[in-house]
């Protein structure tokens, strides 16, 4: 099971802004049916959604792992005497 990394306000935000996404590109695929913008907005959108409802955002993940990876890094080296 995957460990929430959001917040509740930034969750019901995502699901809020992922839902208009997946309404706005359903609309517009219904007046242009061949449009891949519409798909791509849908598909969006609805990671958006999904984001939302499991709390957990893979781009937040990466960039958390990389800044403790980074702090690890840069602790463990042992500092520099210019003598």
């Amino acid at each position: 099971m995957v460990k929430p990394n959001i917040g509740i306000i930034n969750a019901l935000i995502r699901i809020t802004c992922g839902l208009m996404m997946v309404s706005w590109g359903t609309s517009r695929l219904h007046r242009k049916p061949h449009s891949n913008t519409s798909f791509i907005t849908i598909f969006l959108g609805s990671m958006k959604v999904a984001e939302g409802i499991t709390r957990f955002c893979p781009l937040v993940f990466l960039y958390k792992k990389n800044a403790d990876d980074n702090s690890n890094e840069n602790s463990n080296s042992e500092p520099i005497n210019p003598s």
